[in-house]
């Protein structure tokens, strides 16, 4: 059959496809792999292993039928296609025909019949299926909170702020702070990590491809459930890389329960990206007239985020009054902790306990409850 007439359905995308958010129906379902080649099987569990999913294996078109009509995504093999369009399992979506080798003219005839939406080539769409596998946990209901946090002023306390919320959320699940500062004190610092091995931004920045969550939340530097991205310190001017960061935040969002990021205050359109991309974003700044004109600025900065809002230290200033002069709703406010440089130099990170200012309003933050006395203490917004 010549190309002009496979059908514009059958073509080869390379582009990202639409993929509707996953049912009730297909949430807990993985994707179905319907092949006995085994050449062809090596190279799609490698690429599901990428996209941080395990397919279901069926070796023979009969064994495929059991969950042919709920997996979220179905890959076949061009061994077992003419059986699957002899037994005639009911069309459906998002069916996928997927060869290692240069298809021939009848297994695009094969692939209209079978009812599928194209011919997927490897190795050259390899990328394209690894974001395809990838989407099936990208969109899940649970996939990880991402809060940005940025300073309104230096000494605002931001990345103090940002090490408590990935501390607090640790108590709820996997949770992984990122340090997106190269001149900033550096998180592994701040949590007591820097002596511990395992990925940091040097060796992310030169890493290709698809970062798979599972692989992000192993390789990381981690204490207790929080997880630390951050940078080595050798001397050497750090920068980050626009295709790291991307890959590191959805690897990081589909594998963590809690994503918080510290963001440098210095205007640079990767970190505003990144602030899009992030689903709060926290200004701190400290109760003074300094503080409280650098966060008017950021807001102007950040003026069309759907969910930014004001973390407040200090007690000059009510949050009523802050909220008139800023123009965001103040989400939390406190006093200066005690003994908080002590608890970051002996390696417990900022929250050495579960009490006091600074975890109380990362539990108003979060969503998680606090005694009324403490909320009361706190001093936060209604």
């Amino acid at each position: 059959m010549p190309a002009s007439a496979r059908g514009e359905n059958l073509h080869m995308s390379r582009n990202k496809p639409d993929f509707p958010a996953t049912s009730a129906r297909t949430r807990d379902v993985p994707p179905l792999v319907v092949t006995a080649d085994e050449a062809l099987l090596a190279e799609l569990l490698a690429l599901a292993a990428a996209a941080d999913v395990t397919p279901t294996i069926a070796r023979d078109p009969l064994e495929a039928l059991v969950t042919w009509s709920r997996a979220p995504v179905v890959l076949v093999g061009p061994d077992l296609a003419d059986v699957l369009v002899a037994i005639a399992p009911e069309k459906r979506p998002r069916v996928h025909v997927v060869t290692i080798q240069r298809p021939p003219d009848d297994l695009f005839r094969t692939t209209l019949k079978l009812g599928a939406e194209q011919v997927v080539e490897l190795p050259g769409s390899a990328g394209w299926l690894v974001e395809l596998l990838a989407d099936l946990t990208e969109h899940h209901a649970g996939r990880g909170r991402v809060i940005g946090v940025i300073g309104g002023s230096g000494g605002a306390g931001a990345t103090t702020l940002a090490c408590a919320l990935g501390q607090w959320a640790a108590h709820s699940g996997p949770s992984v702070v990122i340090d997106c500062d190269p001149l900033g004190p550096g998180l592994d610092r701040m949590l007591g990590v820097e002596r511990c091995d395992g990925f940091r931004w040097d060796a992310l920045c030169q890493t290709t491809g698809r970062l798979s969550a599972r692989a992000l939340r192993e390789a990381l530097p981690r204490r207790g459930g929080v997880g630390v991205l951050s940078w080595y310190v050798d001397g050497r001017v750090q920068t980050l890389q626009a295709f790291a960061v991307r890959e590191a935040l959805s690897a990081a969002r589909r594998g963590h329960h809690v994503v918080v990021v510290d963001l440098p205050r210095s205007p640079d359109p990767l970190i505003d990206e990144v602030a899009a991309r992030c689903d709060e974003l926290l200004v701190a700044t400290s109760a003074s007239v300094v503080g409280i004109a650098g966060a008017a600025r950021m807001r102007a900065r950040f003026a069309d985020h759907a969910a930014p809002g004001v973390v407040l230290r200090g007690e000059a200033f009510s949050t009523s009054d802050v909220q008139r002069a800023v123009g965001l709703p103040v989400v939390a406010q406190m006093r200066n902790q005690r003994g908080l440089g002590e608890a970051v130099d002996l390696g417990f990170g900022p929250l050495r306990s579960t009490r006091g200012p600074l975890a109380r309003a990362a539990a108003r933050i979060l969503g998680d409850p606090v005694a009324e006395g403490d909320a009361a203490d706190l001093g936060v917004a209604g």
